[in-house]
């Protein structure tokens, strides 16, 4: 019994097999892939082998008794709960649709075909392979037509499996695997026959400890965040603390496909190849994005949260919404699709203003962010193919695009209201003044830190009660008392007015690590005595020491500082340099610029400062604090430790030792002046030889500036003067495509008012067009004709050898035909005789040229022809045989072209007398009146009997 197959909301159980499962997808030309494919399947591989093909809904198939003959692997059509075994091969039967779920393969009837809506059942079948195998799922796409597998090979490949495609040369018809590669869903393009043994070494690769997986020791680990730290010096994006389980297994992904054993020997790889840095880049980005995807959530937006926004703006106040993480732009255009059905049905005079989508980009902007430049740039052409429109309904598809090529565009104010951006949230300064974000599906790749990072901003970028959307598996958790969710189910929060405590990144920073607010936790009872011990130890005899960010900002306070820093009078604030004591400030500033120029911890013994009024020594040292993403430095203050000196007995008092004491403090601290004097001169004066260099650099870019803005005006200007001849060009093509319109219509109509059949070929002899005639002569509907080649026509009636020749052979050459008779016996009507003419349309270079065939039928005329030819020789025989005088005249001259023998006797002239007038054969009657009653009979058509003439 057929089961109803899960659809996108539910969610398909985890498949526990471990072996690879190996989706095949054709169509068109697939039965002669399929052999191929399955005859290089080798013994023992392990794996299991779907193959999924278009199949005629009405005939049982027979692909898996063919198959069976290329291959040795048992061959099974597919029935209900089939449990997938590896070294088995699976075939889908007709009529049916197919996923996987936990290792099992489900059967449903195939749906019945809607208007503009296809049935996908390779693209269906790979999904749910992708979702249940995951990484151990691999999909090729075949031979076939259209786009069928495309998709479904981007979800496998998100998951970190492997695709593969048919190449070209091999394909009999490339339309399927073509789009998938154009589509950039494909690791491997190979001839059928070679694909399952690059399979295999892939999974050997993959599932080898020592090869394909390399084991996660400290050095392997250290191996990674090199790898990550070479995307981020050509990329700028750090994915430091992304997921590492999603990092390792695409860097994991990338070794396989380019068969590395290990993580070392990747990493030089990449060195070495920077292409290769850019598609471990995108392959890390993992785009997954379509048109109004989970309905439900753009179904919830257009009842709840739209007529609100559009309800409280003015007229001249534009919605605003940042799409965060667009991928290629689905989501912001099904968001402004949306946008403006909403405001179609408010009643306000800005929703009557652009109800035609006139004024729609003024009163609507949509931001889209992301940091792929090519899903940007596909983006913002707004170009999608028709597996990617597919869950557009047709109003919508009607409404908001218009066809190109193959595919369909979003209209032009839809793309104008939407603004593509590649940004960075994490580090980049956000959007601000936004009534809506949406930042789906983005998070679940980020850790802790990065998504409590993100949710900071886009807090700080929403208006007062604006929205935040997310993706069905994200929350809010990490920042907590900044949204509150407007339902149980949805993933959408409402902004809380909470002060501020978001620091505006400014792009030098990579990921500067802003402070939270984290509303006071509630006390409760604690069981762990050692830790409660720990921070009571640490609070009352830890050194005292602070930890200061990149601009000596005190970010955390340790033990006592009181002996050491102090808040001044004025505004308040953390600075170091503007709380430490009188003559800290300078030590300090001198120790944390050794520590950040050579990266090693410093201590200074013996600092003078003030306490209490008394002169003290102290100890500082500084460090940098590793392994952090933003640089921080901890500085540690101690009293310094002196051993006590002897007195001196044989020099008096103790007043002369403190005043040598002090001599010696002051020298010292002298000297170490003079030091540090000296090493600040020299890095000074190398400091202004650099800025002398950047000046000098500033300089020559700024006249370089200037040569080029004159440049860009000259440019200007000739673009403007070309956009003038654009536009003149663009009213004469207007004019010409209008005259064209016409003269085919013209053509057309003189074609179809044409009694003589007919029919206009390509190049290919493929019917383009035929007329009336044609159809009505031949038996054949203008639906059954056009687009099929002429000896295809009535069952392969026309498939003549003399007219063949004729379009083959002579046509090419001469350009022109006529009156070329063709007899030929069809199966329908007889036989039939045909004159036929052709000429071939075209230009010179004879490229795209067509062949327009005209045919007479003169069957009848030449029957007709037979039977006069008969009925002349009976009545020849007739005069001959007649013992009468009998003669034929022919034309107002009389000239005899017939008599019989007693005729010619009577003229006494013999034969010679064939070919002459009768009248100068016989003068005498014509003088008697025979000339004029002769003519009288031709003129009249009536007999006239004449007695006794002669």
């Amino acid at each position: 019994m057929d089961k109803k197959l899960p659809d996108n909301s539910q969610i398909l159980e985890l498949s526990e097999n471990k072996f690879p499962v190996v989706g095949v997808g054709a169509s068109a030309g697939g039965l002669s892939a399929f052999k191929e494919f399955v005859g290089g399947i080798p013994e023992n591989s392990g794996m299991a082998y779907v193959l999924v093909q278009h199949l005629d809904p009405n005939h049982e198939s027979l692909l898996s008794e063919i198959l069976q003959k290329s291959t040795g692997l048992p061959v099974h059509e597919i029935t209900d709960d089939l449990k997938v075994k590896p070294d088995h091969i699976y075939i889908i039967p007709s009529n049916k649709m197919l996923i996987a779920s936990d290792g099992v393969l489900m059967l449903s009837k195939r749906p019945a075909p809607e208007k503009n809506k296809k049935n996908l059942p390779i693209d269906l079948f790979f999904k749910s392979l992708a979702i249940i195998h995951g990484s151990h799922s691999l999909g090729v796409v075949l031979s076939g037509t259209a786009s069928d597998g495309t998709q479904g090979l981007k979800d496998i490949k998100s998951k970190g499996g492997i695709t593969f495609a048919q190449d070209e040369d091999s394909a009999e018809w490339p339309q399927m695997p073509n789009n998938a590669v154009n589509a950039g869903v494909v690791d491997y393009i190979l001839p059928p026959s070679k694909i399952p043994n690059k399979i295999l070494e892939l999974i050997k690769n993959k599932n080898s400890k020592t090869e394909g997986q390399p084991e996660v020791t400290d050095e392997v680990e250290e191996t990674f965040q090199q790898i990550l730290s070479l995307i981020r010096m050509r990329r700028n994006t750090d994915f430091t603390y992304y997921k590492e389980s999603t990092i390792k297994r695409r860097i994991l992904r990338r070794m396989v496909l380019n068969k590395y054993t290990s993580a070392q020997s990747y990493l030089n790889f990449l060195k070495e190849n920077p292409n290769e840095i850019d598609v471990l880049y995108q392959d890390l980005l993992i785009p997954v994005t379509s048109f109004f995807r989970d309905p439900l959530v753009f179904e919830n937006l257009s009842q709840s949260v739209l007529p609100l926004l559009i309800k409280k703006k003015k007229e001249s106040e534009p919605i605003r919404v940042w799409i965060a993480g667009c991928s290629t732009g689905q989501e912001a255009y099904s968001l402004a699709i949306c946008i403006h059905e909403q405001l179609k049905e408010h009643s306000s005079p800005k929703s009557k203003k652009i109800s035609n989508l006139n004024g729609f980009s003024s009163n609507v902007q949509i931001f889209a962010s992301d940091i792929s430049e090519p899903a940007i740039s596909y983006a913002r052409k707004g170009i999608y193919k028709k597996g990617e429109v597919e869950n557009i309904s047709p109003k919508r598809l009607q409404d908001y695009f218009n066809k190109y090529n193959e595919g369909y565009q979003i209209k032009k104010e839809i793309r104008e209201s939407c603004v593509f951006a590649i940004h960075n949230f994490l580090k980049d300064p956000p959007f601000g003044n936004m009534d809506l974000i949406s930042c789906r599906n983005v998070l679940i790749y980020l850790q802790p830190y990065l998504q409590k990072k993100a949710l900071t901003a886009f807090h700080y970028s929403l208006k007062p009660d604006g929205y935040l959307l997310l993706g069905k598996s994200e929350n809010v958790g990490s920042v907590p008392g900044y949204f509150t969710p407007t339902g149980k189910k949805e993933k959408l929060f409402k902004k809380n007015n909470i002060p501020e405590s978001f620091n505006i990144p400014t792009g030098k920073n990579h990921l500067k690590k802003p402070e939270f607010k984290v509303h006071e936790p509630t006390t409760v009872k604690r069981t762990d005595f050692q830790g409660t011990a720990d921070e009571i130890l640490l609070k009352k005899y830890t050194a005292a020491s602070v930890v200061i960010n990149e601009a000596m900002d005190i970010v955390l306070f340790r033990g006592s500082t009181s002996n050491y820093l102090e808040q001044e009078s004025g505004a308040p604030s953390h600075n170091l340099m503007k709380m430490a004591k009188t003559g800290l400030a300078f030590e300090l500033r001198n120790i944390i610029h050794k520590v950040k120029k050579d990266g090693k911890p410093v201590k200074k013994n013996i600092i003078y400062t003030e306490q209490n009024g008394n002169r003290q020594t102290i100890t500082v040292e500084a460090m940098i604090l590793p392994k952090l993403v933003d640089p921080h430095y901890l500085i540690i203050f101690q009293p310094s430790v002196s051993k006590p000196k002897k007195p001196n007995k044989s020099k008096g008092p103790g007043k002369k030792d403190e005043k040598d004491l002090r001599i010696k403090e002051l020298e010292d601290e002298l000297a170490q002046s003079r030091e540090d004097m000296l090493r600040i001169t020299q890095e000074q004066e190398a400091v202004n030889e650099e800025l002398q260099s950047a000046n000098e650099e500033f300089m020559s870019g700024s006249e370089e500036l200037q040569s080029v803005n004159e440049e860009l005006e000259t440019s200007k200007e000739e673009l403007q003067s070309t956009n003038e001849e654009l536009t003149v060009t663009n009213q004469e093509l207007g004019t010409l495509n209008y005259q064209l319109t016409e003269e085919r219509n013209f053509a057309r109509a003189i074609i179809n008012t044409t009694r003589e059949p007919l029919i206009v070929l390509n190049g290919k002899l493929e019917v383009i067009t035929s007329n009336k005639a044609f159809h009505e002569t031949f038996c054949e509907r203008s639906d059954y004709t056009e687009g099929k080649k002429l000896y295809e026509l009535n069952n392969n009636q026309w498939d003549i050898p003399k007219v063949r020749k004729l379009l083959e052979s002579i046509l090419p050459k001469d350009k022109r035909v006529e009156n070329f008779e063709v007899i030929h016996n069809f199966k329908t009507m007889g036989e039939r005789s045909m004159i036929l003419n052709a000429m071939e349309i075209g230009d010179e270079t004879r490229k795209n040229n067509l062949i327009l065939l005209s045919i007479e039928d003169i069957t009848e005329r030449k029957a007709m022809a037979r039977k006069l030819e008969d009925t002349m020789h009976r009545y020849k025989e007739m005069i001959y045989s007649s013992p009468s005088l009998i003669a034929i005249l022919e034309g107002p001259a009389f000239i005899i072209s017939i008599a019989n023998e007693p005729f010619l006797n009577q003229l006494g002239k013999g034969e010679n007398v064939i070919g002459t007038s009768y009248l100068e054969a016989v003068p005498e009657l014509a003088d008697q009146g025979l000339g004029e009653i002769l003519r009288k009979v031709y003129k009249t058509g009536k007999p006239k009997y004449v007695h006794e003439m002669l």
